[in-house]
């Protein structure tokens, strides 16, 4: 077995992984793959025959789930959940190729390497064609995913008043406090305020389902013809929140870079593809900006926290592009009192962003 770390790791239970997907044990081999900022790790394992799998491993498994705040006894894993609702409403995800969840493991179709962000370093002419895609799929998603099971997961979690608001000061505490900028009590009551204003708005917009992660990391990319098969990955916490949600993490994507009009004309389509009309698309502007500056400013503070709790560097260069996203989306609410003052602040606070 190759690539495997020193870290411990069950692996007869890979092998018995294996097994069940009906991979040949004297072909059977496991090299870890490249992971995100969690804590699940990835392994391409070979099954013989040409065939391959990635074992998904979930060393958390079983434990409370901070996101759900529902019990979770006796339910499948959130991935499956969701996995399941998503393939039943028309949604390409992976297959799934053996279960041995009781102890941390899944084993799921093998999609290659090439996630959206890569795809795009080797094809940079189809970034607009496979954007559209990404637009068109998401909408026909939502559309789909209007009525969900009594029971699913997704309605049983959503981006309430407190999540959202948690994730705001997970900015303040840690991509202005973790690198050393402490807010005087003026600055600290004017951040307080915005971050009550943005999260109660936020909260306010009509619910739907949301991926809560959708960008180009997390969407793997296949040739068909001369068009793209988009795979969704990496939804397993979805949840209940605004309709633009996705796009903002799909068109406000910390790992890429747009220009305005490259982001209003995928609105355009995005309202296009729901039959709203000039009013309509001027709500989802406005919604888009709202969101944009509640995630941008959660994912500058993760970014920060990866880095100080897990040691992972990675994500700094991120951090200053993406404040600037919200300071943008910032100018272009301005009217709004507690928003305008937290503008200003970030211009003082953060002024290299």
């Amino acid at each position: 077995m190759s690539g495997l770390p020193d870290r411990a790791l069950p692996l007869d239970a890979l092998r018995r992984l294996g097994a069940r997907a009906g991979g040949d044990p004297a072909a059977f081999d496991a090299v870890e793959m490249p992971g995100g900022a969690s804590t699940r790790r990835f392994f391409r394992v070979a099954l013989g025959g040409g065939r391959s799998g990635v074992a998904m491993f979930v060393p958390e498994a079983g434990r409370p789930d901070e996101i759900a705040k529902v019990d979770e006894t006796g339910r499948p894993w959130p991935f499956l959940e969701v996995r399941e609702l998503l393939a039943g409403r028309g949604v390409r995800v992976p297959g799934v190729l053996a279960d041995l969840t009781r102890e941390g493991f899944l084993l799921v179709e093998d999609l290659g390497d090439d996630t959206l962000a890569r795809y795009l370093e080797r094809r940079p002419e189809r970034r607009e064609a496979i954007y559209q895609g990404a637009v068109r799929d998401l909408a026909a998603a939502q559309r789909a995913l209007r009525e969900l099971p009594e029971g699913s997961i997704v309605r049983e979690r959503a981006f309430d008043e407190d999540l959202l608001r948690w994730e705001v000061d997970h900015f303040r505490e840690w991509a202005l406090e973790g690198r050393g900028v402490t807010l005087a009590p003026g600055g600290r009551e004017t951040f307080d305020r915005a971050a009550a204003a943005i999260a109660a708005q936020v909260a306010a917009l009509p619910r739907g389902f949301v991926h809560r992660d959708y960008q180009s990391r997390n969407l793997m990319v296949a040739e068909r013809g001369a068009a793209e098969e988009l795979t969704w990955i990496d939804f397993q916490d979805a949840l209940l929140g605004p309709r633009v949600y996705d796009l903002v993490a799909l068109l406000n994507d910390s790992y890429q870079s747009f220009d305005d009009t490259f982001v209003s004309n995928r609105l355009d389509e995005f309202a296009a593809h729901h039959d709203l009309d000039a009013g309509g698309r001027a709500s989802v502007g406005r919604e888009f900006d709202l969101v944009t500056v509640q995630r941008k400013l959660k994912d500058a503070g993760r970014f920060v926290f990866i880095k100080e709790r897990k040691g992972d560097e990675s994500y700094l260069r991120f951090v200053d592009p993406t404040i600037t996203r919200a300071r943008r989306a910032l100018a272009r609410l301005a009217g709004e009192p507690r928003l305008d003052a937290l503008g200003e602040l970030l211009a003082r606070v953060a002024p290299g962003a």
